[in-house]
């Protein structure tokens, strides 16, 4: 229960959290307390990657995904549009997906069933066709004041709430190639940010432990 008393979530609220965590499949029950269900800990792997994501040397060349797929319903077609973006891909037009080939990943195989994946060059300068896929400026402005928001944040559960906001930020960052990001892109020192506090509720998360 201490882990939590900094959040403001008091001993019932948290026990009925933990019941509907572990109804849904969330958490299961063990000896010694609770832990993460597979599903949840895949998850969270997922979302690791997707914050620290790993980039390569880019050379020129852009990912280009094509739907070649017919005849799905508005629910798979918005789930693969998820997907999509997911992969930090943006839709230059119906059913074309790009974005420059500098992420250290691959496409899961399954696209396979529904897309067919090309290496292109655009035409189209670089830099202008990233601005016309993304909304760089937009996504800059908003990281720049969810950092001013976290430095100005002291309450536990304001800070939590806070870097909540983060991760879904940066989940929407393109990682473009540093040559195709406008100036002082703040991605890094919004990723900066994360790792520190997740460094600091790990440590107040063992101190809390150890003196428990």
């Amino acid at each position: 229960m201490g882990l939590v008393e900094g959040f403001d979530v008091g001993g019932s609220t948290l026990r009925a959290a933990l019941s509907r965590m572990v109804a849904a499949g969330d958490l299961r029950r063990t000896d010694a307390g609770y832990r993460l269900s597979d599903r949840l800990r895949d998850r969270q792997r997922r979302q690791d990657d997707a914050v620290h994501p790993g980039t390569r040397a880019w050379d020129g060349d852009w990912e280009m995904v094509v739907i070649t797929a017919t005849g799905r319903g508005p629910a798979e077609r918005a789930d693969l549009r998820g997907r999509l973006t997911g992969l930090r891909l943006a839709e230059l037009r119906e059913g074309v997906w790009l974005r420059p080939a500098n992420l250290a990943r691959a496409l899961p195989g399954d696209l396979d069933q529904v897309a067919q994946h090309y290496t292109a060059r655009p035409d189209r300068p670089a830099r202008e066709l990233a601005a016309t896929l993304w909304p760089l400026d937009a996504w800059s402005a908003t990281a720049r004041a969810l950092l001013a928001h976290v430095a100005g944040a002291s309450r536990p559960a304001d800070r939590l709430t806070a870097f909540a906001a983060v991760v879904r930020h940066l989940l929407a960052d393109p990682v473009l190639p540093s040559g195709l990001q406008p100036a002082d892109w703040p991605g890094a020192d919004l990723r900066a940010a994360y790792t520190d506090y997740q460094r600091e509720l790990i440590g107040e998360v063992r101190a809390r432990v150890r003196g428990a």
